[in-house]
């Protein structure tokens, strides 16, 4: 009964499968998919687009302005004045009603010849602009890597979930194993219970994969703005790409020369030299060249039914003398500011090595370490069977056979934890030395096999497969009691 559910669920987690692989989202589907629905990312966006105004803010300091102005009024009201007689005496005050429209019109063209701030304005609009290009290319390839890391993160959970319900139906079938033989007299209780305490645990682990997995799956959604059902598994030719440049020194003068988060903190620092330069203005004395022309009828009581055209063309010089001291107390301010933002370039350069060299280190010992990982797990699944083969003959016990089987599932997750860790690390160096770009999203991408499970292939001594369905698969499973029957190990069934 025990195998018939085992082989169930065996069967159903294969059409699960099979039914995801319609669904399936590829590497570069999803980051075709974040472009578009990826909160963070179109908040760049547009944060990109309203950077892009400040260069023309900037320059409309230094051009003409033009305006125009039209006004009509209609009056009404009383007119007192002194009345005389024929001979020149006062008799009194004689009042006439008012009763007439004014109008007036004008155009004026101001052109800046001498403005300090102006120019200190318009350079600070043009870094302004810069740094905002900056800051945007960062958040590319920020999105590059959080959503491979999500990706990675999502497919991992997966293959966990696929390990641990190996693990548990492995230890599903070793406690069936245990049953038959104290039935027959073979077996001790312990060895019962022991299996069953492993099965336990396992079924606990599977519990927590599943919410992991979910979990995972969820902040992949939250980026690609779509559910996810099924993953590209990782191709079996799993191969670290040799390391280009190879030195520390080559890799540490890219980043200083095109890493955009300090290629950003640098126009920051331009902004804040223009803003004192902006500041400082405030005491130079501003020339502008003014023509105007204006028209107007009626515009006074003394110029009723008269009408006035005038032209004028000039020069206007305005000279601050004193403002309550904010001249000097902005000019103060941005001085400090200045300080701050070159303080800032600092901690961000030396934030930006510090990860590079850290993602160096980490992508440079990456094929060692999967080396070693790889043997890791051949070793684990050639001492389960030896350990099952020294139960049949009384050398070892059941919880050995257990132990080692933990020690293969251990082996296994670390394996693809480190092929995970190895891509991030990849894109993180990149990201880093500022040379991540579509083409590294396709390098990784190409781990991935397209629309598909990777065939479940062992793990040889010197390849990198992909994820490997060694001695935990049921089909590859040995027990003592099928050792028994049939007088020699099983590699399946």
């Amino acid at each position: 009964m025990m195998k018939k559910r085992v082989i169930a669920s065996v069967l159903a987690a294969a059409l699960f499968a099979q039914a995801g692989q319609a669904s399936a989202i590829g590497l570069i589907q999803a980051y075709e998919s974040a472009l578009q629905n990826d909160p963070t990312y179109r908040s760049a966006v547009h944060e990109n687009e309203a950077g892009q105004q400040n260069r023309i803010l900037g320059r409309s300091n230094l051009l003409p302005s033009l305006s125009a102005s039209y006004s009509t009024y209609k009056n009404k009201g009383d007119l007192t004045r002194p009345s005389t007689d024929i001979l020149g005496r006062p008799t009194g005050e004689t009042t006439d009603p008012l009763d007439y429209t004014s109008k007036a019109a004008g155009v004026t063209l101001r052109q800046p010849l001498l403005n300090l701030d102006g120019v200190a304005r318009y350079n600070q609009g043009i870094a302004q602009t810069n740094y905002s290009d900056a800051l945007f290319t960062a958040r590319g390839q920020d999105l590059v890597l959080r959503l491979v890391s999500a990706y990675a993160e999502a497919k991992y959970a997966e293959d966990q979930l696929a390990l641990a319900t190996i693990q548990r139906d492995t230890f599903a079938e070793q406690r069936q194993v245990n049953d038959r033989m104290f039935q027959k007299g073979e077996g001790t209780k312990t060895d019962m219970l022991e299996t069953q305490a492993r099965y336990d645990l396992a079924e606990a682990q599977l519990l927590e994969a599943r919410d992991s997995m979910t979990t995972a799956r969820n902040n992949l959604a939250a980026i690609v703005g779509t559910d996810v059902t099924q993953l590209d598994p990782l191709a079996d030719d799993f191969r670290v790409r040799p390391m280009q440049p190879s030195s520390f020194d080559e890799w540490k003068a890219l980043a200083l020369s095109r890493n955009s988060e300090i290629t950003a903190q640098r126009y920051a620092v331009e902004v804040a030299e223009q803003e004192i330069k902006k500041n400082r203005a405030g005491h130079a004395p501003r020339v502008d060249f003014i023509a105007a022309y204006n028209k107007s009828g009626s515009e006074t009581v003394n110029a009723r039914n008269q009408d006035s055209a005038v032209r004028a063309v000039g020069v206007q010089v305005n000279i601050p003398i004193y403002s309550g001291g904010a001249v000097n107390a902005a000019t103060s301010q941005a001085v400090s500011n200045h300080e701050k933002a070159k303080s800032d370039l600092d901690a961000k350069t030396s934030q930006i090595l510090v990860e590079l060299r850290k993602q160096f280190n980490l992508a440079l010992s990456s094929t060692s370490r999967i080396d070693a990982l790889v043997k890791s797990v051949d070793s684990a699944r050639l001492l389960v069977q030896a350990t099952q083969q020294s139960v049949k003959g009384g050398v070892r016990i059941n919880l050995d056979v257990l132990n080692a089987q933990q020690q293969l599932y251990t082996a296994q997750r670390d394996l693809a934890q480190a092929r995970y860790n190895y891509l991030i690390s990849y894109l993180r160096l990149r990201f880093a030395a500022g040379t991540l770009n579509s083409d590294d999203l396709q390098t990784v991408a190409s781990y991935f096999v397209p629309g598909g499970r990777a065939e479940a292939m062992p793990v040889g001594p010197g390849t990198h497969g992909g994820m490997p369905k060694v001695s935990m698969d049921l089909s590859r499973t040995v027990t003592v009691s099928d050792a028994k029957k049939s007088g020699k190990q099983s590699a399946s069934h």
